[in-house]
C-alpha cells in the first residue's frame, strides 16, 4: 500500500472513530509501529490530526469570540429542540439559573410561553427582557460587568452575586466539549469563571449544546465534563460518544 493511500485510510478511520491507536493501525496495515508513528507525524505537520500518547485524535476547531447577534442565527432548529427537551426536567417551584447562551435564550422563551411557576435567575439581558412581560415566572437578574458581545454580565461582581444563591437546576451553554480530555470550554476567562461559579452553586447542572460542539473548542477550559450531571443535545449520539459521555457519569438527553 502506498503511503498516501495509507494516510487517507488513517484519516477516514479517525473521522469515524475520533481516535486511533498506533498498535491497532500497525496491525490493520501490516506495517511496523514506527512506520505508523512516522505517518502520524506527517499528518500532524499537515494539520490533519493531533498526536497523543499511543495514537492520535481529530483536529478540533478553535472558535474566536462571535457576537451574540450572529450566534442567534446559527443552528436555530437544533437549539429549539434542545430547549424543548430541557423544559421537561423543570419542576414547578424550583429555582433555575439560565446562563448566557443562545440555547438558554430558547429555554427562557419556552418557560415564558408555558407560564411555568419557577424562579429564573439569569445574567443575560435578552432573557431578562422576556420576563418583563406579565407572567407567573419570577425573575432575578444578576448584574456586574457588561460584556456586549455576550449580551450579559460576567466577571468578579457577577460571580460574587451568584455564589450567594443555591440553584436547584442550571442550564449552561458551552463552546466546546472534548470527550477525550474531558474539558469543557468557553470563549474567555471571565465567562468561564462565571460559569464555574454557577456549577458550584447548583444542585444539578446540564450542559445545553448542539452536538457539533463535540468537535469545537473555545479558548478557556472552565470545567470538566464530570462537573455536570447531564448533557442535552438535539439528536441521538453515536454509540462511541454516548458511551464515553456516560463514563463521566452524565445523563444524556
Amino acid at each position: 500500500m502506498l503511503q498516501k493511500e495509507r494516510h487517507n485510510q488513517i484519516l477516514a478511520k479517525l473521522n469515524l472513530e475520533g481516535q486511533v491507536r498506533v498498535k491497532d493501525l500497525s496491525q490493520d496495515f501490516h506495517v511496523t509501529e514506527d512506520c505508523i508513528r512516522k505517518d502520524l507525524t506527517i499528518l500532524e505537520k499537515a494539520n490533519k490530526l493531533k498526536r497523543i500518547h499511543g495514537g492520535a485524535i481529530q483536529m478540533r476547531v478553535n472558535l474566536h469570540t462571535i457576537h451574540v447577534d450572529e450566534r442567534r442565527e446559527i443552528r436555530v432548529e437544533e437549539k429549539k429542540k434542545i430547549a424543548q427537551k430541557a423544559v421537561e426536567v423543570i419542576k414547578p417551584g424550583t429555582t433555575i439559573f439560565l446562563g448566557v447562551s443562545t440555547v438558554t435564550l430558547e429555554i427562557a422563551k419556552l418557560i415564558y410561553q408555558r407560564n411555568l411557576n419557577v424562579i429564573v435567575v439569569t445574567n443575560m439581558i435578552d432573557i431578562m427582557k422576556i420576563f418583563t412581560q406579565d407572567c407567573t415566572t419570577q425573575l432575578i437578574f444578576i448584574g456586574g460587568e457588561l460584556n456586549r458581545a455576550k449580551d450579559g454580565f460576567i466577571g468578579s461582581i457577577t460571580i460574587d452575586q451568584i455564589r450567594r444563591y443555591k440553584f436547584d437546576l442550571s442550564f449552561v451553554g458551552v463552546v466546546g466539549i472534548d470527550i477525550y480530555d474531558g474539558k469543557v470550554t468557553t470563549y474567555d476567562v471571565n465567562d468561564g469563571l462565571t460559569k464555574k461559579e454557577v456549577l458550584h452553586s447548583s444542585k444539578k447542572s446540564y450542559m445545553v449544546a448542539e452536538s457539533v460542539k463535540l468537535d469545537l473548542d473555545g479558548n478557556y477550559a472552565f470545567a470538566n465534563i464530570g462537573d455536570f450531571q447531564g448533557y442535552i443535545c438535539e439528536r441521538s449520539l453515536e454509540d462511541k460518544i454516548n458511551n464515553k459521555m456516560k463514563e463521566y457519569g452524565l445523563e444524556i438527553m
